[in-house]
């Protein structure tokens, strides 16, 4: 998955081609002196004093952000400096120069506006030509705000979970700035393309293993609120590579009063998968869903069904008393790591005559219920097994996302559901990064803690896996593989 929301939406609203007309900023080839200096260094001292006290609040403090801050200040003279540089541009003579433009246009003052920044409002004094040809590109025509840090900040608090009318709050008390309703669901909007691009990106023809797991989402559908599952593929490709494949949320049909998750809808799911270049999976992994397995099957002939074994143990300690919980999953661990399924048969069986398995019958029936799903696992050598049994990244990613939407509480559609899960990823992935990064800084060591939860990290273990699966599925991955 792509880095798509600070590499796209920083690019917005930058300053860099407005100001082509400022001295000192432009040259040959190589890069300015001036751009290459500390921006402390190119500003005199008298200013950044008349900056400060400007700045200052009734207790003597500095007023950073908002109307009138030290920032604010700043923002305006690049802005208006800019703004004037591509005034220049436009007539192709600059204000203390004598010439006419084309057809006698010439500079006709200037109009007041205030703009809605990252920093706050700030007021500014736009330059406007006689002919009224002059279209602005950093402050556009009747727009009420620069894109670039603040379309950022809007994203960012809504991939944090956010509802618009706190971030409308957040903005306004914190900066100053005044945003409607719309403008912010605007801003989010715009990475729509950017998820339907993700959504159908073309993926790898071959994948280990694939896990599925689902979100429960409060989404308004035909008039009323639901409860709908989004689900999250996670899929390992053919260099031990895990990668977030897609998000799906089930609809919901016109005379149903749930979404459905019935054939139709997993049908949608794999032939979604398959239009997108995926031509075999070995494993799936899902967590006992209704005609899940047919689908798949249907699908993808080869693959094995596998029910996923951190679902089965956690669904079958939730009716076990926290306190009782340590020792319970330890009797369970008997079952899974068995050498064979009669070994894993015998092992529940003692589990069920147990004092536990007495104590709590539930979690027996639990696994007797999932048994047929479950034993495929074992037929699988122990590299095999690591890799289907090991999914805590994925595990701690659903957790992260769940957070998330638990915060932001219903949706008004699938695609706004769909949209702030996949930021949320983006955002998550990158928070991994970034703290990995800033460890390395301070201590200067390597960690091998990978930089990302899910995208991109690589499975422990992977070359035995690989040559494990090799053998129990001769030539369908080996080839891929690099």
């Amino acid at each position: 998955m792509s880095k798509p929301v600070n590499s796209e939406m920083g690019a917005a609203g930058g300053i860099g081609p407005a100001g082509a007309g400022a001295p000192g900023l432009t040259g040959g080839g190589s890069v300015p002196e001036a751009l290459r200096r500390p921006l402390r260094e190119l500003m005199d001292d008298r200013l950044l004093d008349a900056l400060i006290e400007r700045s200052r609040d009734q207790a003597g403090g500095l007023r950073l952000t908002g109307e009138g801050s030290l920032l604010g200040e700043l923002v305006k003279a690049v802005l208006e400096r800019a703004l004037e540089g591509e005034m220049a541009a436009h007539l192709g003579y600059g204000k203390s120069e004598r010439g006419g433009g084309a057809g006698g246009n010439a500079r006709n003052g200037t109009i007041f506006k205030t703009v809605q920044t990252g920093v706050g409002p700030v007021p500014l004094q736009v330059p406007r030509d006689r002919a009224g040809t002059f279209e602005p590109l950093l402050v556009p025509k009747r727009a009420g705000r620069v894109a670039g840090g603040l379309d950022d900040m809007v994203i960012s608090l809504y991939a944090h979970g956010m509802s618009v009318r706190d971030i409308l709050h957040h903005l306004e008390q914190v900066y100053g700035t005044q945003l409607s309703h719309e403008t912010v669901s605007r801003i989010t909007d715009a990475v729509l393309e950017e998820v339907r691009a993700w959504q159908s990106r073309p993926l790898d023809p071959v994948y280990a293993a694939v896990f599925l797991d689902a979100i429960v989402v409060k989404v308004r559908d035909n008039q009323a609120v639901q409860n709908k599952p989004a689900y999250v593929a996670v899929g390992i490709d053919a260099d031990g590579e895990k990668h977030v494949l897609g998000i799906w949320v089930a609809k919901t049909p016109p005379q149903a009063a749930t979404a459905g998750e019935g054939a139709r809808f997993w049908g949608s799911v794999m032939t979604d998968l398959k239009n997108r270049g995926v031509r075999d999976i070995l494993i799936a992994c899902v967590d006992g869903l209704a005609g899940f397995e047919d689908a798949i099957t249907a699908a993808f002939p080869g693959t094995v069904v596998q029910r996923c074994v951190v679902h089965l143990i956690r669904n079958a300690l939730r009716p076990v008393a926290r306190r009782d919980a340590g020792e319970v999953a330890a009797e369970m661990r008997k079952i899974y790591t068995a050498p064979s399924a009669e070994a894993a048969f015998d092992a529940l069986a003692a589990f069920a005559e147990s004092p536990w398995g007495k104590r709590y019958p539930q979690a027996v029936r639990v696994w007797e219920d999932a048994w047929d799903a479950f034993i495929p696992f074992l037929a699988f050598p122990p590299p095999v097994r690591k890799l289907l049994y090991t999914t805590n990244s994925i595990e701690s990613l659903n957790y992260q996302l769940r957070k998330v939407t638990k915060a932001r509480g219903h949706f008004p559609t699938d695609d706004a559901a769909v949209k702030l899960l996949w930021l949320a990823i983006v955002n998550i992935e990158d928070k991994r990064a970034r703290e990995r990064a800033a460890r390395r800084e301070q201590d200067g060591k390597r960690h091998d803690q990978p930089a990302r939860l899910v995208e991109g990290q690589r499975v422990m273990g992977w070359r035995e896996a690989l040559n494990e699966l090799d053998r129990v599925y001769p030539g369908r991955i080996r080839w891929n593989a690099a």
